[in-house]
């Protein structure tokens, strides 16, 4: 393993020290190996005791998803893996293909959209606790993720490692994530940083965007990862910003992120964005992946010591072209990032497809999963000794979590939806499957296979009839369609070519709608899409990609094992053009110039702008059960501008069994100078109601929660005048409100 080189090299150091007289025998540990010692004095003597060409040594790749230690020092290489939803397979040093390892699956953790549709931090730290063990088992240094880019576009393909279209809610669920992974002695590398909210051209692509929005909607969840989550390393997006890549951007790099929020670990390059020496030098990166080489096998002239940050940049160091004192300091940030996780020695053993991690992801799953629409309580689906349930559509059996890009994973094992709901319908109730549509039959990423065999001689029609006379028989009908991982749907390096189902499934849907009215659909997607049938549907849910128990989790739902409780962390709109940046022109996938022409306006805050009406609002989600919510009351009714004020409601179940309510705090500025949204979340609460139990639920208000960003002053401003503080169960479902004013 690399850690017994490590260990060797460590070894020798000390023996070679007691080797040089009797001064040096009875001299102490070196101060980088004695953990007692703070971490700031270890990396110094470590950089004290390095040549120039060791510096440069450590700031690049020597292979696909590793960097070079210090061997002479006992410093041990880095070890990288992607993430954000399980731990991706070994693959081979130089090439993308898999290693061949027959224990290297892991456990395919829910996408990221789904857990920021638990809205539960309880929820994100057992996830980060969960694939941070993992991550440490397989002796993995950082974990690649995870992503915070807001969710600017439904048409983008990588929605679905991200955390939805608010930043205050992308805030509150990264940093839990971050704080449990990096307990386990492994870094995170949140990602990607920033505006990177596309994937087309996304290697070209220059995003124009204004200051305001920029520090009120696109960098929120960033600094909060580094201020509140104290995250060890960040990765620079692909595309640029004031003409310059993120991967090495003084302005985002340099000025706001190490300047202004104060980070101390390192910048990674995502791997083949670094494009320029000089820039790379000068504009904040600090270790360099993927520069379009192939390593070894394309020879020395191709090699890792063609990166940027090698041969190239050692060059510059000893011509004086530049600085060692920007070297030193990311050699402190590299050697920083290795002492709090390779060099650790009191780190965790972790644990690899245990039973603990299987039953996280089921809890994650059966949190986010989103009850969208329930007329006549079609759902939850009863189990009635004798009772036939007809399941429709391909991704009822299709794996999805092989795919997608840098987050296919090869699993242990994942529940298909068919298995699921067939396992959880116990004895006495028939399952029976029609296939419906035929989507992607195709199954590989990187040479991990699915192995399934999805191939179909029946024609369209053929499929829908077949379909709706097993329907026209059946006590209750799931459709299960949506979206997959092929490209072109949610799947990196392509966007989506628009908000519809793929694969002709809304004919489906229109037919067994018409051949039996107990239907319930059931989308699996990281993305919105369209639904010209919703008024003919009397029950629609949002599973997303929930991994390896993906089908136990769905079923949990379905029967009412489970009384969902997930609610939307995007806007679900009801045509493409309802959306700001589509209704204004400002995304063309085919522009090397990305105009964020919306600007603050992102998902709700631009439907309540326009009072456009949603498909689904942003926080939409349903119950089992009902809530009800009292009169809203304020500690107070002016708040000094250093002041707090609480605002509070009682919420009741109003209904017969136990459930959770996601309880929201928006405020509005009613007097505000500058145009501003018609409300924004700044709070919520989730919270567990008995039947008939009432709980008063507390949000404290302070100033920076009615600040906006003033482009005027550069900086964040508190204006007096009258708030109104808005509580409800969705965006657009405000159930009372209370206002206050600031002095």
């Amino acid at each position: 393993m690399k850690r017994t080189a490590a260990i060797c090299a460590i070894v020798a150091t000390i023996l070679s020290a007691l080797s040089c007289g009797q001064a040096a025998r009875k001299a102490e540990t070196p101060v980088y190996l004695d953990e007692s010692r703070p971490i700031e004095e270890r990396v110094e003597d470590a950089l004290s005791r390095m040549t120039l060409e060791e510096k440069v040594k450590i700031l690049h790749a020597q292979s696909k998803f590793s960097s070079a230690g210090v061997p002479r020092l006992g410093i041990p290489d880095l070890w990288t893996t992607d993430g954000p939803h399980g731990i991706r397979p070994e693959v081979l040093w130089d090439e993308w293909n898999q290693a061949g390892w027959t224990n290297d699956s892991c456990v395919a953790f829910p996408a990221l959209t789904c857990l920021a549709a638990t809205w539960s931090e309880e929820m994100s730290a057992l996830y980060g606790k969960s694939i941070g063990e993992e991550a440490r088992y397989r002796e993995k240094d950082v974990l690649l993720g995870p992503g915070v880019n807001i969710y600017r576009t439904p048409l983008n393909g990588r929605n679905f490692e991200y955390m939805g279209e608010d930043p205050y809610l992308a805030s509150k669920m990264v940093v839990p994530y971050i704080q449990e992974v990096q307990k386990n002695g492994v870094a995170v590398c949140v990602k990607h940083f920033a505006l990177n909210n596309q994937e087309s051209l996304r290697h070209e692509y220059d995003a124009v965007i204004d200051d305001r929005t920029l520090n009120e909607i696109y960098l929120p969840a960033f600094k909060a990862a580094v201020q509140e989550g104290g995250a060890w390393s960040i990765m620079g997006a692909y595309n640029l910003y004031k003409g310059q890549h993120l991967c090495h951007n003084q302005y985002i790099l340099n000025d706001i992120l190490k300047k202004e929020w104060g980070f101390d670990g390192a910048v990674i390059s995502d791997w083949g964005g670094c494009h320029d020496t000089d820039e790379a030098i000068t504009n904040g990166l600090d270790l360099e992946f993927g520069t379009w080489t192939d390593g070894l096998t394309m020879g020395a002239t191709n090699g890792y010591d063609a990166y940027h940050l090698a041969d190239s940049y050692l060059e510059r160091l000893r011509d004086g072209r530049a600085s060692e004192d920007v070297l030193n300091d990311k050699v402190r940030r590299v050697l920083r990032l290795n002492f709090r996780t390779a060099m650790r020695k009191d780190k965790p053993n972790g644990s690899l497809c245990s039973p603990e991690h299987y039953d996280a992801a089921r809890k994650i799953a059966d949190e986010g999963i989103v009850l969208l629409k329930n007329e006549g309580n079609i759902l939850p689906i009863s189990r009635k000794a004798g009772s036939r349930i007809l399941v429709v559509g391909e991704n009822a059996l299709k794996m999805m979590t092989v795919g997608g890009g840098s987050s296919s994973l090869k699993v242990q094992r994942e529940i298909l939806p068919l298995d699921g709901i067939r396992a959880a319908a116990g004895e006495g109730v028939t399952v029976d499957y029609e296939r419906g549509y035929v989507g992607d039959v195709s199954g590989s990423y990187n040479g991990v296979v699915t192995g399934q065999d999805l191939s179909e001689s029946r024609s369209a029609e053929e499929l829908i009839n077949d379909a709706c006379k097993k329907a026209a028989e059946a006590d209750a009908v799931i459709f299960i369609g949506g979206l997959n991982k092929s490209r072109h749907q949610d799947c990196e390096d392509s966007d989506r070519l628009g908000l519809g189902l793929p694969y002709g499934q809304n004919a489906v849907i229109e037919a067994l709608a018409k051949a039996n009215p107990n239907l319930a659909v059931v989308i699996i997607s990281g993305n919105a899409v369209a639904m010209p049938w919703v008024d003919n549907v009397n029950a629609i849910v949002e599973a997303w990609y929930c991994g390896s128990q993906s089908g136990i989790a769905l079923a949990d739902v379905i029967f009412g094992d489970v009384n969902p409780s997930g609610k939307l962390p995007m806007t679900f709109p009801v045509k493409l053009e309802d959306n700001g940046a589509h209704h204004l022109g400002a995304y063309n996938p085919e522009s090397r110039t990305a105009n964020y022409s919306e600007g603050i306006f992102v998902g709700y805050r631009w439907a309540q702008k326009q009072d456009i009406r949603p498909l689904f609002a942003f926080g939409h989600g349903l119950s089992y059960t009902s809530f009800g919510y009292s009169e809203a009351s304020v500690s107070k009714t002016k708040m000094a501008a250093d002041g707090t004020v609480t605002v509070s409601v009682n919420v009741t179940n109003t209904g017969d069994r136990e459930g959770k309510e996601i309880v929201q705090l928006y405020i509005g500025d009613d007097e505000a100078s500058v145009e501003r949204p018609v409300m924004e979340l700044k709070s919520f609460r989730k919270v567990s109601i008995k039947p008939g139990e009432t709980v008063k639920v507390s949000f404290e208000v302070n100033a920076d929660m009615l600040k906006y960003y003033s482009e005027e002053n550069g900086g964040w401003t508190l204006e007096k005048g009258v708030f109104t503080a808005y509580i409800g169960a969705a965006s657009d479902d405000i159930r009372t409100s209370v206002k206050f004013s600031v002095r």
